[in-house]
């Protein structure tokens, strides 16, 4: 209906994300009814997304046009960004931040490095940025369900911790099974990529590559790389994170640091 009312394609654009939002608006209201309170959350969220991701594309073709140095530069500032916004997340935990930008950094340099050399990401800016930035923002969300997965595990079972190193256990011991635990949730949602990959979803590389003329079956492959340089990038930033955070809770002197609300002594 909208395409009938409207020709101009901007506004027409502005309509449909209107649209859009109400429809979100719509659900997080009802949602009350179940006394889950996510209105102010959801609408900064989205407002934030809109706003961004306009500037973005408003500046693509720009950032595309440059060296392809600079995109290592916008790289670094995605990394950085995503570390200050996943460490928010971890709230009234201290040190969250270098925990999320040590892994966060780390895994996505690792793997866009990696697939560069080996040939399989072009060194472009085309490529590298959007690319790079969905190994960065899917990093953000494992570690996000990793670290506080992990933080709840040990937070519910601060007993068990304190007992087993009573009993003289090391601190990697006493919670190796919250960090398994919290490792396995965090890479739920990539392996479910990955095996619904164009069953029950066709992703949006592929689709644009096919909308763009490209070879189908080239463009299938290709999305198969992205999905699976996302999950090699979240199961190392995972690791590392949780490690890092395992190493946080802990005195010098092997005592558990973490209250049973979540925050540290």
């Amino acid at each position: 209906m909208l395409t009938m009312l409207i020709e101009n394609e901007r506004w027409l654009a502005f309509a449909q994300a209107m649209v859009s939002g109400l429809c979100v608006l719509l659900v997080i209201m009802a949602s009350r009814r179940l006394k889950i309170y996510l209105v102010k959350e959801t609408v900064i969220a989205m407002l934030r997304g809109i706003v961004q991701i306009v500037v973005v594309g408003s500046i693509l073709l720009t950032m595309f046009a440059a060296p392809t140095w600079a995109s290592l530069l916008i790289l670094a500032v995605m990394i950085t960004a995503a570390s200050f916004m996943g460490a928010a997340r971890l709230k009234n935990f201290s040190g969250g931040v270098p925990i999320f930008l040590f892994g966060v950094a780390i895994s996505s340099v690792a793997t866009i490095g990696s697939m560069v050399l080996l040939g399989v990401i072009a060194w472009e800016t085309k490529a590298l940025v959007p690319l790079g930035s969905m190994i960065i923002a899917n990093t953000m969300n494992t570690n996000i369900l990793g670290l506080e997965r992990f933080r709840s595990e040990v937070s519910s079972h601060h007993g068990m911790v304190e007992t087993a190193l009573a009993l003289g256990a090391k601190p990697e011991i006493a919670v190796a099974p919250y960090v398994q635990s919290a490792i396995n949730a965090s890479l739920i949602p990539q392996v479910n990529s990955l095996r619904s990959l164009g069953i029950v979803w066709i992703p949006g590389a592929m689709s644009g590559l096919v909308l763009a003329g490209a070879d189908p079956v080239y463009a299938a492959f290709y999305q198969f790389v992205v999905v699976a340089m996302i999950y090699v990038a979240a199961n190392i930033a995972s690791v590392i994170s949780i490690l890092l955070m395992r190493k946080r809770i802990f005195s010098k002197a092997m005592q558990l640091l973490l209250n049973t609300d979540g925050t540290l002594a």
